[in-house]
């Protein structure tokens, strides 16, 4: 799903109950309201006009009054009333939110572990019996060295500056940084601290399993005051806008670059093979994924470093024996 699809969901999803509390509202208030052009909203109500409940017939779809899809139309929902009512778990949906919860205790911090305890223990009640089938799911997560998450813990409930030694995994160094800690946030079970970096000059996410040190510091965090938290729905790392621009050809079993990595675009090639133009802030990290990717990468443009990358596969090739 991409960055604006996400911003619809979640709009609409705010969308419904705001109309619902106002018996007509003109289209441009409600698009002052949630900071987009009218021309968006009216897009937005035109998807809700086919939403409801799963396995609905059009009577049951969310009915939208036609009239307000004009920049100075009123808007009006109907039809909406289950939205309302109290949500039911199916056993299914009860376990698997119980595990999830369970392993959201297990790596939440001392603010966050209270109100995770209180939702599980109420979805356990309800669960009854059932909740004793989550025990036997094992969840897996890298929460890091216990001494650190301590520190960073406490730095955040204090507000605290934290210094860090952190491992640079792109450039395979090890860096000293003064930072104030803003928030924990998870990938794929993965924790990673959103801090100001005063090396840096700007937000960063440090991955918690790179920190070989964090040191609690006696000065309070003070982040600058108009400081927006990073927009993470789209993976841990973001490219910079201003990074330059590599294209590579990938073969069928390097697609999984895609997936993993932020990219601008992609096309589709023969034989299974996929293009892709993706952003990269440090020369040396691209060179060394092209390199790992052996033959199943090739390098398009920028023409330097297609060359070098030929280079250092000759050269690599150089230090093996040759058959006789």
């Amino acid at each position: 799903m991409t960055m604006r699809a996400q911003s619809q969901v979640a709009r609409m999803l705010e969308l419904v109950p705001y109309l619902q509390a106002r018996d007509g509202v003109p289209v441009t208030d409600v698009a002052r309201d949630f900071g987009v052009s009218p021309a968006q909203i009216i897009k937005d109500l035109n998807v809700l006009w086919f939403c409801g409940l799963p396995n609905s017939v059009s009577g049951d779809m969310i009915d939208v009054d036609m009239d307000a899809l004009e920049d100075e139309g009123i808007v009006r929902i109907s039809n909406a009333e289950f939205l309302t009512r109290p949500l039911r778990l199916t056993p299914a949906e009860a376990l698997a939110l119980i595990v999830a919860l369970r392993a959201l205790a297990e790596s939440a911090g001392p603010r966050q572990r209270e109100p995770v305890d209180r939702a599980l223990a109420k979805i356990e009640a309800a669960a009854g019996e059932r909740s004793a089938s989550a025990a036997a799911v094992d969840v897996q997560l890298d929460t890091g060295d216990p001494e650190i998450r301590d520190s960073i813990d406490l730095a955040l409930r204090e507000h605290r500056q934290l210094h860090l030694r952190y491992y640079v995994a792109s450039r395979d160094e090890t860096t000293e940084r003064v930072t104030d800690p803003l928030r924990l946030v998870y990938f794929e079970g993965r924790p990673y601290l959103e801090a100001w970096c005063h090396r840096a000059g700007e937000t960063r996410l440090f991955r918690v399993s790179s920190v070989t040190a964090a040191t609690v510091l006696d000065t309070a965090a003070d982040p600058p005051p108009d400081l927006s938290l990073l927009d993470v729905t789209q993976g841990p790392f973001r490219p910079d806008p201003e990074d330059p621009v590599a294209v590579l050809d990938l073969d069928r079993a390097a697609r999984w670059v895609a997936d993993y990595h932020p990219v601008e675009s992609t096309t589709e090639l023969d034989a299974g093979r996929l293009r892709i133009a993706l952003r990269y802030g440090d020369v040396r990290w691209l060179h060394r994924l092209v390199m790992r990717l052996g033959g199943a990468a090739r390098v398009v443009e920028p023409a330097g470093l297609a060359a070098a990358v030929r280079q250092s596969a000759v050269d690599s090739l150089a230090n093996y024996p040759r058959d006789p």
